[in-house]
């Protein structure tokens, strides 16, 4: 293990410790932090998939709210742990070594008010390249949970008017969609996001309402390219 403590871009004074044999938390899940929208009415946040917690770090600077995170590999859940411990933030957030399968068991009932989640993106196929390592072919492939599944037990979780939000490829936009209508969790806000200007978007991140009406809001696409900073990047949008 070569393990490391970073800032987390510029949200300082936090850190987080990441292993460079290991998937680091990338732009994707800093975007997703961002687009989220908190309010004082806020009072339960649960991350899926939540890595070594930089989205809930984040978000622990926005929000007096009680987080949970949720990862079911050790070795990043450790990261994660360790993240939390150096940065004194165990009274606002709880990290839970489990697989998001089994997350009923920690939250019976539809009670939560803010669920986000950077997924994995991959479906596993016949013509999917796997990962050797393990832990890397986890956090990219849809092996131990697939997006349906992250959505379905969302849905199941989640109070009425709750929020799911996702930052996810667009060329599975229209599968997201689906199964937020199948589960009854509509889409109501789109947001696309391109490395450079002018150039096809490599990001989608979602919005989803649980319970609401039909209707989807379909923001500029934003490029990130040349920016110096990422904090209130939507906020003006």
């Amino acid at each position: 293990m070569t393990k490391m403590l970073n800032d987390l871009y510029d949200y300082v004074p936090l850190k987080i410790y990441q292993d460079d044999k290991y998937f680091k938390f990338s732009l994707d899940s800093v975007l997703l932090a961002e687009y989220v929208n908190l309010t004082n009415r806020t009072k339960n946040i649960i991350e899926l998939c939540s890595g070594n917690c930089a989205v809930s770090m984040i978000l622990s600077t926005k929000t007096n709210a009680k987080i949970t995170a949720v990862e079911v590999q050790k070795e990043i859940y450790e990261l994660g742990k360790e993240s939390i411990e150096y940065n004194k933030l165990s009274d606002k957030i709880n990290l839970v070594l489990s697989d998001v399968k089994d997350v009923k068991n920690y939250f019976p009932g539809n009670n939560i008010d803010v669920i986000v989640c950077n997924p994995p993106y991959f479906k596993k196929d016949s013509t999917s390249y796997i990962n050797d390592d393990k832990v890397k072919a986890i956090a990219r492939h849809e092996l131990l949970i697939s997006l349906d599944e992250i959505i379905q037990i969302s849905s199941n979780i989640l109070q009425k008017d709750g929020e799911l939000y996702l930052v996810h490829r667009p060329e599975r936009l229209d599968e997201i969609i689906n199964c937020c209508f199948k589960y009854n969790i509509n889409v109501k806000n789109i947001q696309l996001v391109s490395t450079k200007d002018g150039k096809e978007p490599t990001l989608v991140l979602v919005k989803c309402v649980k319970g609401s009406n039909p209707g989807i809001k379909i923001r500029p696409i934003i490029s990130i390219q040349d920016r110096k900073t990422f904090k209130n990047i939507f906020r003006k949008e």
